[in-house]
């Protein structure tokens, strides 16, 4: 869960999580290009892939090829891992 946390701890990795939410299944030079034109990101591709490698590192995107390209998939699944250890739900507000 570490590594979660990590992750998430970078405004460009949050980004890349939200495009890749919004639409799945994104190449490197789509999730460049996206970053660029509505974020103003304006990182190399070399680092949008270091970013990638972190998030996929802590199980938050998936990759798989298909011929040349790589296309990356958002997960939840850790994410969910983090509101099972704290549950909410029947909690009173204050």
């Amino acid at each position: 869960m570490t590594t979660v946390f990590k992750a998430l701890d970078d405004e460009t990795r949050r980004l890349i999580l939200d495009e890749l939410a919004a639409r799945d299944g994104q190449s490197l030079f789509a999730l460049c290009t996206v970053l660029l034109t509505r974020h103003g990101v304006g990182s190399t591709r070399q680092a949008i892939s270091q970013h990638l490698a972190v998030l996929e590192d802590a199980g938050l995107v998936t990759t798989e090829r298909r011929g040349r390209t790589k296309l990356h998939h958002f997960n939840s699944e850790p994410l969910a891992a983090i509101t099972e250890r704290w549950p909410t739900t029947g909690r009173q507000q204050q």
